[in-house]
């Protein structure tokens, strides 16, 4: 069934608590901004088909297990994958000393927007802290998460060979 009713009044419940919050709670706003992030990034899979999203997908099913109560949590190992798959993508695209405009390519553009999802995604959760907390690993995570994405983009206009554009500020 897809649907029960529960919320019609404005509430919802999470995972191991009887415990109704409104759905106006910070906690749902972080659940509903990691969604969010989750179907874009199935774009930008269903587009790119890049492991690397596909890995990031089902991360994103833990913190939001994670947030809603679920005794499921990212890991170190999952931290440091992420930081690796950063690093390896940063060192085969020339240095980017400033911003950069987005738009270069379509899917660099998706993942700049899924960039952007992603920082809202991380100050979501931790404006959800008084909820509902994560591990110091989940927090570095969606941290780290961001320049994935960055690096996901810059790495989609090289594969094109398009030099991205500074910001002109004029």
């Amino acid at each position: 069934m897809l649907y029960t009713r529960k919320g019609d009044r404005g509430t919802s419940g999470l995972f191991g608590t009887k415990e109704r919050f409104p759905k106006e709670s910070p906690v749902y706003d972080a659940l509903g901004t990691l969604d969010e992030l989750n179907a874009l990034l199935g774009v930008c899979f269903a587009l790119s088909k890049r492991k690397e999203v596909g890995a990031v997908q089902q991360h994103l099913f833990i913190i939001q297990a994670e947030l809603a109560g679920a005794k499921k949590s990212i890991i170190e190992e999952q931290v440091t994958q992420l930081e690796h798959m950063t690093d390896t993508l940063e060192a085969m695209v020339p240095h980017q000393g400033s911003f950069v405009v987005s738009g270069s390519t379509k899917m660099s553009a998706l993942f700049d927007y899924a960039r952007a999802v992603s920082r809202r995604a991380e100050r979501d959760v931790i404006k959800a802290r008084h909820i509902s907390t994560c591990s110091p690993a989940t927090y570095a995570y969606l941290n780290r998460l961001s320049s994935l994405l960055f690096a996901l983009a810059r790495h989609e206009s090289a594969k094109a060979g398009i030099v991205e554009q500074a910001p002109r500020y004029e």
